[in-house]
């Protein structure tokens, strides 16, 4: 049930990012006034789907905090680096971001230190 966890981690956090980009990028850029600022902000939190961002952000600590009940967090943590991943995948499919050399290679490190992390600690 604790790799449930992780996972149910892992999914909210990459929902909450990946709703957040979509619907921030609906609204344009963070104006440059302190009270524009304010009240452009405020609006971006009476969107729902942006609100939504915000609960799975707290769902996921919820999942997270049960994940913490199985697992020494020196074993558990390396495996929230998989949402680099899954962002990454997802931005690039549906916000149609760049891919790079860099980019894969710097993910394909991720995943490794994920493996190698993994078979150490258990």
């Amino acid at each position: 049930m604790g790799y449930i966890y992780i996972l149910g981690t892992i999914i909210f956090t990459v929902y909450g990012q990946l709703m957040l980009k979509w619907r921030i990028s609906k609204y344009g850029s963070l104006p440059e006034g302190l009270m524009d600022k304010f009240l452009f902000l405020f609006k971006l939190l009476l969107d729902p789907l942006i609100f939504s961002g915000f609960v799975s952000a707290f769902v996921a600590s919820i999942f997270w905090m049960a994940a913490m009940t199985k697992f020494n967090i020196s074993f558990a943590y390396p495996f929230m680096s998989l949402s680099y991943v899954l962002v990454f995948m997802f931005s690039v499919y549906l916000f149609k971001e760049p891919v790079t050399a860099y980019k894969v290679i710097g993910l394909a490190f991720v995943v490794v230190g994920i493996i190698i992390s993994s078979r150490s600690m258990t």
